[in-house]
C-alpha cells in the first residue's frame, strides 16, 4: 500500500475560557474516543474506565497529554477536552520530539520537483490561487536545495487539486466546517499530491475563511516528508492557525526539520539580510524577558512575542498559544497588557495604540491612541500596566515615571507622573511586566519579579520570573 500522510484540518472552533468539567459527559467520552482512534491509534474501547484513570483509553489520553503539554492526568479535564476540539490536522500525534519527519525513505530524492495546479475553487480568483500556490512552495525552497516548476499538462510530482466528498483517493471529505485538506509523504504515484475540500470557504489573505497560503504551506511540508511537530509555534503543528502571508517566516523548528531531510540553501547569499526564524518562547529559559502579564476572568496570561501562555488555579500546567489564534485582530510583541475589572476587558498595548477585546471578542472602536487614555502626545509607548482593584485605578508604567488612571471617569489622575521610586521601593530598572494577585501587586523588572503591597509600599519579596509562570518539562 502507498505510504502516505492524511492531513486533516478540522474547521476552527469559538475559543472558550477554560473551566473546570464539574463531570465528564457520555457525550465527551464518545468525542474523545474517536479523538484518539483518530490521531493516537486508540484500538479498543474503554467505556467509562477513563474516569477512574485505567485501561487503554486512559493512557492514550496520557499520551495525548504529554504531546500537547498538559498536566499528564489520564482523564479528560477541562484543558484536555479543550485542546481536543481545537481546529488540527489529522496526523497521528505520536511524535514526542519538536520537529518529525516520516523517515529519510518518505523524501524526495531529487532537488528539481514540479507542480500542477489542476482545477481551481471559485472562492478566489485564478491568479490569487497561483500566488497562494507558488508562495507556499517558497517558503520550503528558501531554506533547501529544493526547486519548484509549475507544468501545466501530463502527471507532476505534486498535483494539487480542489475536490469535494469522494474526490477519487479513498479519503473522502466531509462537506463544509469539516476536513479542510489532506495531503501525501514523498512516493510513488499519489506521493505529494495535495487535495483540498471545496466545500470550505478559501481566501487569499482574510481571516474570515481559511488562507489558502497557510493550508497549502502546511500541507506541502508533509509533501515534502515532514510528520508533525509539538511545538505549537511551528508551521507543522497540527492546529491550523492564522498568519499573515506577507509577513509570514518559517519558524526555526520547521527550518530544522526540512533541513534534516534535504541540508540548507546552498543557493542564499550571505549578504542578503532576512528575517531570522522565529523561535517559540521556553517557559523554562531562566533569563526569558516577558512582554507583559496579566489576568482575565480568573485566568493569567504571560505574553512574550507572538505568544502567550494562558493559566488558571485549578491548573499548575499553563497552555502556549500564538496570540492571534484566540485575537487574531491583535498585535503581537505588545508592550503591556492589563484587565478593566470596571469595563470587563483586556487591554493590549503596542507602540501608541491601544487595542480591547470582551473575553476574545474585540470592542468596536478599537484601536485607539494612548492619548484617547488622557496620556500625554509625548508617551510613544508604555511599559506595562495594572488594574488595581481596591482604588479602581489603572497605573501605567513609563520609563522611571508612572500614571493614574481613573477607570470610572476615565480620565488620568492629576499629580502624575509620579517617579518609580515614590511608590515602589528597591525598584530601580526598568518595569516590563505588572499585575495584581491576591491582594499582592507584582512588578516585573527582566527576569526578576517585586512583590509589593501597593496600599503601604512596603517591598516583601523579589522573585524569579518562574514564580508564576512555571516550567513544564517532564
Amino acid at each position: 500500500m502507498t505510504s502516505f500522510s492524511l492531513c486533516i484540518l478540522l474547521s476552527l472552533v469559538v475559543a472558550v475560557y477554560c473551566v473546570p468539567l464539574s463531570e465528564v459527559t457520555v457525550q465527551d467520552e464518545d468525542f474523545a474516543e474517536s479523538y484518539l482512534k483518530k490521531f493516537f491509534n486508540l484500538t479498543e474501547e474503554s467505556g467509562p474506565t477513563v474516569r477512574r484513570g485505567i485501561g487503554p483509553m486512559s493512557k492514550k489520553v496520557s499520551e495525548m497529554q504529554r504531546f500537547f503539554r498538559l498536566q499528564i492526568t489520564g482523564t479528560l479535564d477541562a484543558d484536555t477536552m479543550a485542546m481536543m476540539k481545537k481546529p488540527r490536522c489529522g496526523v497521528p500525534d505520536t511524535q514526542t520530539a519538536r520537529y518529525s519527519t516520516f523517515g529519510n525513505n518518505l523524501k524526495w530524492q531529487k532537488n528539481s520537483l514540479t507542480y500542477r495546479i489542476e482545477n481551481y475553487t471559485p472562492d478566489m480568483t485564478k491568479s490569487e490561487v497561483d500566488d497562494s500556490i507558488e508562495k507556499a512552495l517558497q517558503v520550503w525552497a528558501k531554506v533547501t536545495p529544493l526547486r519548484f516548476t509549475r507544468i501545466y499538462s501530463g502527471t507532476a510530482d505534486i498535483m494539487i487539486s480542489f475536490g469535494t466528498r469522494d474526490h477519487g483517493d479513498y479519503y473522502p471529505f466531509d462537506g463544509p466546517d469539516g476536513t479542510l485538506a489532506h495531503a501525501f509523504a514523498p512516493s510513488p504515484g499519489i506521493g505529494g499530491d495535495a487535495h483540498f475540500d471545496d466545500a470550505e470557504t478559501f481566501t487569499f489573505r482574510s481571516n474570515a475563511g481559511y488562507v489558502l497560503f497557510m493550508v497549502a504551506a502546511h500541507e506541502f511540508g508533509h509533501s515534502l516528508g515532514l510528520s508533525h511537530s509539538d511545538d505549537p509555534g511551528a508551521l507543522m503543528y497540527p492546529v491550523y492557525s492564522y498568519s499573515n502571508p506577507d509577513t509570514f517566516v518559517l519558524p526555526r523548528d520547521d527550518v530544522n526539520g526540512i533541513q534534516s531531510l534535504y541540508g540548507p540553501n546552498p543557493d542564499k547569499d550571505p549578504s542578503v539580510s532576512e528575517p531570522k526564524p522565529p523561535k517559540t518562547p521556553d517557559a523554562c529559559d531562566s533569563t526569558m524577558v516577558l512582554d507583559a502579564v496579566t489576568t482575565l476572568r480568573g485566568e493569567m496570561l504571560f505574553f512574550k512575542d507572538s505568544f502567550f501562555w494562558r493559566s488558571y488555579p485549578q491548573s499548575s500546567t499553563p497552555q502556549q498559544s500564538l496570540i492571534t489564534n484566540f485575537w487574531p485582530s491583535a498585535p503581537v510583541n505588545i508592550d503591556a497588557a492589563y484587565e478593566s475589572r470596571v469595563s470587563d476587558r483586556v487591554l493590549l498595548f503596542k507602540d501608541r495604540k491601544v487595542w480591547a477585546f470582551t473575553g476574545y471578542t474585540p470592542v468596536r472602536g478599537y484601536p485607539k491612541t494612548l492619548t484617547s487614555l488622557g496620556l500625554p502626545r509625548s508617551v510613544r509607548k508604555i511599559d506595562a500596566a495594572l488594574y488595581d482593584a481596591q482604588s479602581r485605578k489603572t497605573l501605567f508604567f513609563v520609563g522611571n515615571s508612572y500614571f493614574s488612571y481613573d477607570e470610572a471617569r476615565r480620565t488620568m489622575d492629576r499629580g502624575f507622573p509620579k517617579r518609580l521610586d515614590q511608590t515602589f521601593s528597591g525598584l530601580t530598572n526598568k518595569v516590563t511586566a505588572a499585575f495584581q494577585y491576591r491582594g499582592f501587586t507584582y512588578i516585573y523588572s527582566g527576569p526578576y519579579i517585586y512583590e509589593y503591597n501597593l496600599r503601604t509600599g512596603r517591598l516583601y519579596r523579589v522573585l524569579r520570573n518562574s514564580y508564576f509562570l512555571r516550567c513544564t518539562n517532564f
